[in-house]
This record gives C-alpha cells, structure tokens and sequence, in this order.
C-alpha cells in the first residue's frame, strides 16, 4: 500500500455525477488554491454498507463546507451507475438526495494511482489475462489540502465501515495546525488545546493534563 501522505495527490480528470447532473471532465484541479478535499473511494453501487456511508457524509456536508472542505466520492462503477443508483428512494436502499460529485473511475486508474484499487491483473500460464480478485476500491478516505498536498488517508477493508466523525477531526486538527503551529494529541477534537512542537511546550502540555 502506498503512503500518499505528505506528497501531492494524484491528479485526474474523470466523468462524475454532480448534483445530480453528468460532469463530464471533473478534477480536483478545480478546488487548489481555494478548498481542502476529502476524498473517499467505496467498492460498489447499490450495495448495502456504502449507501450508509454516502448518505452519512451528505448529512455532515454542512461540517465540511463551514471547513471549506469538499467532499468528493468515488467508485469504479461508471457514471450512468451513480446517476441511476442517485435516482432511488434512501428507503429502497438507493442515494437519492446525494448532491457531492460521484466520480466514474470506470478505468480504474484513480484507484491504482491512490492505490485502493482491491485485486490485480496477472498472466497465467498459457498467456491469458486474468484478474485476482474483484477489481473494486477498498474503502479509503484521503484529505487534501489546499496546496493538493495529501495530509492523512485511511484505507478500510471491504466489511468495514469508516467514521465520518474521525473524517471531520482530521479536518480540525490539520486547520488547528495550519492556523496556530501546534501539533495534536491522540483524541484531539476541536476547542481543546493543542501542544507546541518544542520540548517545553510539550512538556507543558503534559504537566497541566
């Protein structure tokens, strides 16, 4: 598995659903300069585990704008697949009411390139192409800064579910760093005090907790 994380993150442009309309060359170019981005990948449309997940994070949408985040989906489903699983009911199982971009890596090469892609391709021994596995993305979540610099990812098996409260600190405490200097404790969450990066300020922090 491959850190991302301090490096720029992998550029694309790609069909998606946006507000429920076809985009057809979406990139996370737009948001440079202007927005943080959190990314998150999920294996499959009209499944059962990732409608709780995309409805979890429309629901947060507002956390993520007042942070001046965007929050963009992804999946190797094509982009006629997120516009028709958008078109059913929350209560059948469908993700009407979705409004953030669903991006089509019908390719698979976002996947690869952020490398949550589940399976490979392989040759057997007769010269046939063949595939490991399903070729779907693990559950990963990266966050983008403004510079497009990636700050944390979190790469989930298929089974598991991921915390879209977890998603929101990680926004906090990247902005809690960028705005006073200071690094974050384990648990860290928003409105606690952070710890200076010098020895005496650690040390400080540790003597009044």
């Amino acid at each position: 598995m491959a850190v991302l994380v301090g490096k720029p993150a992998p550029r694309f442009t790609a069909q998606a659903v946006v507000n429920g309309q076809i985009a057809e060359k979406f990139s996370l170019d737009q948001f440079l300069g202007s927005k943080y981005v959190v990314l998150f990948f999920y294996p499959k449309d009209f499944t059962f585990v990732c409608p709780t997940e995309l409805h979890a994070f429309q629901a947060a949408l507002p956390e993520f704008e007042e942070r001046d985040v965007a929050v963009v989906g992804c999946s190797t489903d094509t982009e006629m697949s997120h516009w028709g699983w958008l078109q059913m009911p929350k209560e059948q199982g469908g993700i009407q009411g979705v409004t953030y971009p669903l991006v089509a890596d019908t390719n698979k090469t976002i996947s690869t390139a952020y490398d949550v892609l589940a399976g490979d391709y392989d040759v057997d021994e007769n010269g046939e192409l063949i595939a490991h596995g399903e070729l779907i993305a693990y559950r990963g979540l990266f966050l983008i800064d403004k510079d497009g610099i990636v700050q944390h990812q979190l790469v989930n098996n298929l089974p598991l579910g991921r915390s879209i409260h977890e998603a929101i600190r990680m926004v906090d405490a990247l902005q809690h760093f960028e705005l006073h200097g200071e690094v974050c404790p384990m648990d860290w969450e928003k409105g606690k005090p952070g710890m200076s990066a010098t020895h005496e300020g650690t040390a400080d922090y540790l003597a009044s907790h």
